[in-house]
């Protein structure tokens, strides 16, 4: 029998070929995501595995699996995780411990959500401040800060990229996922063009298309945070974060 590179058409294998690169540079850029509170080990073993086969920027679990996780894929993939989620209004010293334990765990990278409750009282030093700590106890590796879109203004949000510019924090991200509405184009727009080029933007919540993913990296997102990533490039239906 002959193989499928000889009886398929040079113009076809190209096609494929063009495909699936571009496949492989959106799942590069994905945090492939499960975060729901029903999480079993076994399906957080499931998305590791998912994202080592894809190539997936990272998986981003619970705290409670960090340890797990980063012993089960030995290295060979980012293990990120969330603190002070979903609401954000935790203490500072709360999410300074939560950081420092993810890190002891294992973690590579963490995704903080600021208190919004602050931004709402225009309590912007107290937030910086806040970002700040949280990226000490992060010990060098890549903090994420969670702004969480859907609840504020446009003015609200543009003084939030100020904020995480000056906070040393790699990276503002639009939404948990877990709240009235996740990432949009108006907001990846609105973010990218209001920080500077050493703060990334991650899109996250509510992507629920192919198309949606090349929208916001087309706008100017680096990293995309979904748990439905894999299934929708595979030409699978996905429902979820």
């Amino acid at each position: 029998m002959e193989s499928v590179t000889k009886i398929t058409p040079p113009s076809i294998r190209k096609e494929i070929f063009i495909m699936n690169n571009e496949l492989k540079s959106i799942l590069s850029r994905v945090d492939h995501t499960l975060l729901a509170q029903s999480a079993t080990w076994n399906e957080i073993k499931a998305i590791c595995d998912d994202g080592i086969r894809y190539g997936c920027a990272s998986v981003c679990i619970p705290a409670s699996y960090v340890k797990q996780a980063a012993e089960y894929v030995a290295g060979k993939l980012p293990i990120c995780t969330v603190i002070g989620f979903p609401n954000g209004y935790d203490t500072t010293a709360a999410k300074c411990f939560e950081a420092t334990d993810a890190v002891n765990n294992g973690a590579s990278e963490i995704d903080m959500v600021i208190n919004i409750g602050w931004v709402k009282d225009g309590l912007y030093d107290r937030v910086l401040d806040e970002i700040r700590a949280v990226k000490a106890h992060c010990q060098g590796r890549l903090l994420k800060v969670i702004i969480e879109t859907c609840m504020l203004t446009d003015a609200e949000k543009i003084e939030m990229c100020r904020v995480v510019s000056q906070s040393g924090a790699e990276y503002i991200k639009t939404s948990t996922g877990f709240s009235t509405g996740g990432a949009t184009a108006d907001d990846v727009r609105l973010l990218r063009a209001c920080c500077p080029p050493h703060v990334k933007v991650k899109a996250a919540g509510g992507i629920s298309t192919v198309e949606d993913m090349e929208k916001f990296l087309a706008l100017g997102a680096d990293r995309l945070g979904t748990s439905r990533a894999v299934k929708l490039l595979n030409g699978e239906q996905a429902k979820g974060y």
